[in-house]
C-alpha cells in the first residue's frame, strides 16, 4: 500500500469504521541517514486532524538503524510501530528487507527486540506465509515476534513468491492464532463483510485487516462493521462515491499542494470510478488534467452524469 494509506486515506477510511491504519512504509535506514531532512519521508510521517489510531510502519534489516528510528520518531503523534515483514517488492526484498526477512527468522527476532527496547509504544509485525511454497514458515516467525516482545502478528497468506496472485491460505493464519498467545490478525482476500466474517470464523483470527480492497473504497469498512452487528451496510451511491473522490483531492491537496495533489488523485479517482458507467473514459480525462480546478470540475460532471443515466 506504498503511495496510498496517507493521512488523508486514512481518515476516510477512519470515517467509515477502520478501527486503525498504519502508514505507508518508512525506511529506518533511510530516515536515519538523511538526519530526518528528507522531504518525502517527512511528507510520509504528516497526519491530519479527525484520524483515528495510527501506527507508524517501518522496514529495515538492521537491528541499530530500527531503534535509532523509532527513538527519533517516537514523538511524531503515532500510537504504536508496525514491522513490516511482508512487503514482496523487489526493491525492498533485494535489499534483504520486506519478506526477504521471513528466510531469517533469527534476524526478524533481533530486529523486533531492538525496536521493543527502543520505544514505550507498542510494536506489531507483518508477516507473510512464507518465502515460499516450500518455507511456509509463518509459525515459526511468529512465535519468535512474540517471544522478543511484539504485542500483536498480522499475517497475510500469501507467501512471497505468490506476490498477490492466486487466493490467501487462511489455513495459515488459523495454525499461527493456534501457535501464539497475543492477538493475531488476519489478512488476505477480505474484500467484503462476509469475507470479514467467514475469515474470523474460520481462523479464530483477533481482527482482519483490509489492504488493497480499501482502495477508493473507504465503505468496505463499513461494510464490515454493519456485518460484524449481523447487519447489511447501505453500498455508496455514485455522488457518494465521486463526492469522496472530491473531498480526498482536497485532502491530499492541504497535505502536499495543487500540483502534486493531481498527480496523486490519478490512481485513487481511478479506483473511485471504477464500474461505474463510462469510467475507462473518465480515467483517460483526469489522466490529462494539470490543476485542480480542473479535477474538481471534471468530478462534478462525472457525477452528474451518473445521476442523469440512473433517472
Amino acid at each position: 500500500m506504498a503511495g496510498v494509506t496517507d493521512a488523508a486515506t486514512r481518515l476516510l477510511c477512519h470515517e467509515q469504521g477502520a478501527a486503525w491504519a498504519v502508514s505507508e512504509m518508512l525506511s529506518a535506514k533511510g530516515w536515519v541517514f538523511s538526519g530526518g531532512k528528507n522531504r518525502a519521508a517527512n511528507d510520509l510521517l504528516a497526519r491530519l486532524p479527525g484520524e483515528g489510531v495510527v501506527g507508524l510502519q517501518l522496514f529495515g534489516s538492521e537491528p541499530a538503524y530500527i531503534a535509532e528510528a523509532a527513538r527519533q520518531l517516537a514523538d511524531r503523534g503515532f500510537q504504536f510501530f508496525d514491522l513490516n515483514f511482508g512487503c514482496p517488492a523487489p526493491k525492498i526484498t533485494g535489499n534483504g528487507e520486506g519478506s526477504a526477512m521471513m528466510r531469517e527468522p533469527e534476524k526478524i527476532g533481533r530486529v523486533v527486540r531492538a525496536l521493543v527496547d527502543a520505544t514505550p509504544l507498542p510494536v506489531t509485525s507483518k508477516i507473510r506465509s512464507g518465502w515460499d511454497a516450500d518455507s511456509v514458515n509463518a509459525v515459526e516467525v511468529a512465535r519468535i515476534c512474540e517471544a522478543n516482545g511484539a504485542a500483536a502478528v498480522t499475517v497475510h497468506a500469501r507467501t512471497r513468491a505468490q506476490q498477490y496472485s492466486g487466493e490467501a491460505d487462511w489455513r495459515v493464519i488459523r495454525e499461527v492464532k493456534r501457535a501464539v498467545s497475543i492477538p493475531v490478525f488476519g489478512n488476505g482476500d477480505v474484500r467484503s463483510g462476509t469475507d470479514a466474517l467467514r475469515m474470523l470464523e474460520q481462523t479464530g483470527c483477533d481482527a482482519v485487516v483490509v489492504g488493497r480492497a480499501a482502495q477508493g473504497n473507504p465503505w468496505v469498512f463499513r461494510e464490515i462493521a454493519a456485518a460484524l452487528q449481523g447487519e447489511e451496510a447501505e453500498p455508496p451511491t455514485p455522488r457518494e462515491r465521486v463526492d469522496t473522490a472530491a473531498r480526498h483531492f482536497e485532502l491530499e491537496k492541504a497535505l502536499y499542494g495543487e500540483k502534486l495533489a493531481v498527480l496523486q488523485m490519478r490512481k485513487h479517482i481511478a479506483w473511485y470510478v471504477h464500474g461505474m458507467r463510462g469510467a475507462s473514459r473518465f480515467r483517460e480525462t483526469i489522466n490529462a488534467l494539470e490543476t485542480g480546478g480542473e479535477v474538481l470540475a471534471a468530478l462534478a460532471a462525472f457525477a452528474e452524469a451518473q445521476e442523469q443515466t440512473e433517472a
